[in-house]
């Protein structure tokens, strides 16, 4: 058995595997992550970021302008602290732009949407994690199914900036519920057999994850509470 790639942290001879490790650091740097999120969503509710962009367009250039930047730019340093940096500061910016989605369903019946949505939330999330460790997964084959749904998906969202069509959004967050809960599963089923070695990518895909999904079932919520 390879000693270099186990550590003991019972101190009573429990080895846990490098896989285990990275994960737990996932998982550390994952709530961490949601920390600037909270205080980016806080501080959206006093400055709403898009009231400071009076055209459409720009304001969707500028989104996926930040969310693809800073994406590539966490990536390139996923190998070290300062890949950690900018993922607070990534999560802070998505925080700040949730805020208006925040407010409008806090305005329709004081928060309540919004705690279901983050009850909702965590629920698919630890059940998503806990099926990955259990369920016997290719994630060959579940990465490049993925991908084809990861394009479907966002070429909806393109020509929904054109349509603008309630039904396609509605349409879209159902599918974002159904794609950001099996992206979880998949993220934490590949760090679990190796194919991940940056627990800074874990995360941010994680976190990418979590936000569609919140975001989205909020999105259901509203729909469904009749004021959308």
């Amino acid at each position: 058995m390879n000693n270099e790639n186990m550590t003991d942290y019972s101190k009573i001879g429990q080895n846990i595997s490098a896989q285990e490790i990275l994960l737990s650091k996932t998982y550390k740097l994952l709530a961490w992550s949601f920390v600037p999120c909270a205080v980016g969503a806080l501080a959206g509710m006093f400055v709403n970021p898009f009231m400071m962009i009076s055209n459409y367009w720009i304001a969707v250039i500028v989104f996926f302008a930040f969310f693809y930047g800073m994406c590539f730019l966490i990536e390139k340093n996923r190998y070290s602290n300062t890949g950690a940096i900018l993922l607070m500061v990534f999560t802070f910016g998505m925080g700040l732009m949730m805020a208006p989605l925040l407010a409008y369903a806090a305005h329709i019946n004081g928060g309540k949407l919004v705690a279901v949505a983050a009850a909702m939330t965590a629920a698919i999330f630890f059940a998503m994690s806990a099926m990955a460790r259990r369920a016997h997964i290719n994630t060959h084959a579940m990465g490049k199914f993925l991908t084809i749904g990861a394009i479907v998906i966002m070429t909806g969202v393109v020509a929904n900036l054109f349509l603008k069509m309630s039904v396609l959004s509605l349409a879209l967050s159902g599918l974002f519920v159904i794609f950001s809960s099996l992206i979880i599963m998949w993220q934490v089923r590949h760090v679990i057999d190796g194919g991940e070695d940056s627990h800074i990518s874990a995360a941010l895909t994680i976190f990418i994850a979590i936000y569609n999904l919140f975001t989205s079932l909020l999105r259901i919520l509203i729909a469904l509470s009749g004021e959308d």
